[in-house]
C-alpha cells in the first residue's frame, strides 16, 4: 500500500500535465497492443501458409498450390497465389515476379500501419514531461519571488522537485515506447523478409519447372 499512495502522491504532485501524459502513454499502449497483436497472428499464419504450400511447389503441383493459396486468407497466400495465376497463363519469369511485387506493395502499407504513432507517443509523452517541468519552474520562481526571503529556499527547492516530477513521468512512459516501437519495426520487417523469402522460392521453382518443360519439349 505504500508503495501505492507513493506513485498517486507523485502523479498528484506532478501538475496538470501528468494528466495529459497519462492520456498519451494509454493511447500509445492500446496501438502497440493490437499491432503486436496483429503482427502475430499474421506471422502464425504466414508459417501455416508456407508449411502447406511449400511442398506442393517442390513436388510441381502448381495447381493445388494455387487451390490452397486462393481459398487461405494469409498475406503469404495472397503473395503467392498472385504469382501462381500468372504461372498457369504465362511462363516468363518477368510476369510473375511483377504479380508478386505488387501483391507486396499493397502488404507492406498494411503491416507498417499505426506503428508510428507509438513513437510519436514516446515523443510527444517526453515533451510535454519537459514543458511541464518548464511551467513548474516559471511557476516556482514566481512563487519565489514575492515569499518571505528566509523561505526562498526552502520554497524553490521544492516547487522544483515537484516540477521535475513531469519529466520523469515523461521518460518513464517516453522510454518504453520507443523499445516497444522497435520490437513491432523488427517484428514487422520479419514479416516481410519471410514473404520476399517466399516469393524468391517460388519463382524459382516456377522458372525452373517452366525450363524443364521447354527443354523437354
Amino acid at each position: 500500500m505504500n508503495v501505492f499512495y507513493g506513485i498517486v502522491e507523485f502523479f498528484v504532485s506532478g501538475g496538470a500535465f501528468m494528466y495529459p501524459i497519462l492520456l498519451v502513454f494509454a493511447v500509445g499502449t492500446a496501438i502497440a497492443l493490437e499491432r503486436f497483436v496483429t503482427l502475430s497472428r499474421i506471422t502464425n499464419k504466414n508459417d501455416v501458409a508456407w508449411k502447406a504450400i511449400q511442398p506442393l511447389l517442390n513436388d510441381g503441383d502448381f495447381d493445388q498450390a494455387r487451390e490452397y493459396a486462393s481459398g487461405e486468407q494469409s498475406l503469404m497466400s495472397r503473395i503467392l497465389n498472385l504469382g501462381l495465376a500468372r504461372q498457369g497463363a504465362v511462363r516468363r519469369r518477368e510476369d510473375v515476379e511483377i504479380a508478386m511485387e505488387e501483391g507486396m506493395t499493397e502488404v507492406i502499407p498494411q503491416l507498417e500501419k499505426r506503428t508510428p504513432y507509438v513513437a510519436l507517443a514516446a515523443n510527444i509523452a517526453t515533451l510535454l514531461g519537459l514543458l511541464g517541468t518548464i511551467m513548474g519552474l516559471i511557476q516556482a520562481f514566481t512563487a519565489v519571488s514575492s515569499a518571505n526571503p528566509a523561505e526562498k529556499a526552502d520554497l524553490l527547492s521544492a516547487s522544483i522537485s515537484v516540477a521535475m516530477n513531469t519529466t520523469a513521468f515523461g521518460l518513464m512512459v517516453g522510454i518504453p515506447m520507443l523499445v516497444i516501437h522497435t520490437v513491432l519495426t523488427s517484428k514487422t520487417n520479419e514479416i516481410v523478409d519471410g514473404l520476399e523469402m517466399a516469393s524468391v522460392k517460388a519463382l524459382n521453382v516456377i522458372t525452373s519447372r517452366a525450363r524443364r518443360q521447354v527443354e523437354a519439349a
